[in-house]
Formats: C-alpha cells, sequence, structure tokens
C-alpha cells in the first residue's frame, strides 16, 4: 500500500521539518515490513484568497489534484472520529487487508476543509479536540502512521 500524506501550509526548516523527516525516515524502513511500499509527504502553500470560503475552495482543489487516482482519504477534521493508537494501526491493517493501494491523508489550512472535502472524505479522522497548528499536525500524524507500523511488525516502540 502506498501513502499520501498530503497538507497545505509549508514546512520551512526548523524543528518540526526536522521531526516531521525523521519520522518519514523511520516509516521508510520499517513500513515496508508492514506492506507499506512508498511514503510520500507533500505540502502546498495557504490560498491566498480573500474569504474564508475562496481559500478553502482554491485549496481543496490542490490537495484533490495531489491524490493518487482511487485514494482512499482520511481527511483531518475536528469533526472526525478520534482513534486510539491501537485502533489507528487497526484501521491501517484493514486497509492493506482489503488491498487499498492508495491511503491518502488530507491536512486542511487554517480554515479547514470545505463541507465538500468532509462529505465526501472515506473517513473524518481527528488527532484529538484541540485545535493544533498544521506543522504540528504534520509531525503528530507522522509518529502516528509510524507507531500504528511498529504495533503492526510488533516492534518495541509502542509500549503499553
Amino acid at each position: 500500500m502506498r501513502l499520501q500524506v498530503i497538507g497545505i501550509g509549508k514546512l520551512k526548516a526548523g524543528p518540526e521539518k526536522t521531526l516531521a523527516d525523521e519520522y518519514r525516515t523511520r516509516l521508510e524502513g520499517l513500513g515496508r515490513q508492514a506492506g507499506i511500499t512508498k511514503l510520500t509527504v507533500t505540502d502546498f502553500p495557504e490560498s491566498q484568497g480573500q474569504t474564508v470560503s475562496r481559500r478553502q475552495n482554491e485549496e481543496a482543489k490542490i490537495l484533490s489534484s495531489a491524490l493518487a487516482p482511487k485514494a482512499f482519504t482520511l481527511v483531518l477534521d475536528e469533526r472526525g472520529k478520534p482513534l486510539s493508537s491501537e485502533a489507528f494501526s487497526q484501521l491501517l491493517q484493514r486497509h492493506l487487508d482489503q488491498g487499498t493501494q492508495d491511503l491518502a491523508f488530507l491536512i486542511g489550512g487554517p480554515d479547514g476543509h470545505t463541507a465538500e472535502a468532509r462529505k465526501s472524505a472515506g473517513q473524518l479522522l481527528s488527532l484529538g479536540e484541540m485545535t493544533w497548528p498544521h506543522r504540528l499536525v504534520r509531525v503528530m500524524l507522522l509518529e502516528q502512521i509510524y507507531r500504528a507500523v511498529t504495533i503492526m511488525v510488533n516492534h518495541p516502540y509502542h509500549r503499553l
């Protein structure tokens, strides 16, 4: 299975980028053991539209244009379902077992996703009830994907 993390908001050099790169590197090695053949992380600049609606629509088009054809989308949104690390790992394993070829995580900009993007998502996913800046969401998501993979391959990283 190929994973895509597609987000609005460019990560600049700094601690968040360093940490995101570290989890990405870890995932590339261990992910193959779990059946994850590729991980791509793509970010785009925020829209400069004058209204929330315009920004959301422009960003939605950017995100959808970066998706692999027929990708199952997990849209990160405050209205989404929060999962434990174990449940998140089970979600990834289910997609592997079902033969999902492409799984994409979509991170919206500061204004969030359009109603249409949320409605068309394969699943809405929340990283909790708090609001997080996109720079940290990227790191937190990559860490949780890595943790899910460690659970799948019985790696000692995840300890209860």
